[in-house]
């Protein structure tokens, strides 16, 4: 595993551990070089699943951008890292116990919605302009009256 600080490839780890989720690995490594520690996670790959997009095109599932946008939603917002890898997590598992194999971008998108509703409402706005898909005024104004409700 490289060094995410120095990207030397030789580190050590120090601490592995099962992680709350329970589906994970958890483990503390320190760079040979640099001597700075991080944490990694190893997680079984779980089966193949296609996001449906809007246009209909179809792509694999990543669990990435899910942790991307709610890291963005909550962005300079008082939502620790750790609550938006939860969510992630939530996410994730939600749309794996689903039968399909087949998942539309709105599902995913409306998952991510319920879990930042209740966590804050600016990072859950943020996220609802973007997956809604505001155009106008009246939308945010729209959105604002639903999250105040």
């Amino acid at each position: 595993m490289r060094c995410p600080f120095c990207n030397e490839p030789e580190t050590s780890v120090l601490e592995s551990r099962v992680a709350e989720d329970g589906n994970s690995l958890r483990r503390r490594r320190e760079c040979g070089k640099c001597r700075r520690r991080f944490t990694t996670y190893e997680r079984v790959e779980g089966p193949v699943l296609l996001v449906i997009k809007r246009d209909g095109r179809r792509e694999a599932f990543d669990r990435e951008k899910i942790r991307q946008g709610i890291l963005k939603a909550c962005l300079k917002r008082p939502v620790s890292i750790d609550l938006m890898a939860e969510m992630t997590d939530d996410v994730e598992r939600e749309i794996l116990r689903r039968e399909s194999p087949e998942v539309t971008s709105k599902f995913v998108g409306k998952a991510v919605l319920r879990r930042l509703r209740k966590v804050d409402k600016v990072a859950w706005m943020r996220f609802a302009s973007i997956h809604m898909e505001f155009e106008q005024l009246e939308d945010f104004e729209k959105a604002i009256e639903k999250a105040s409700e």
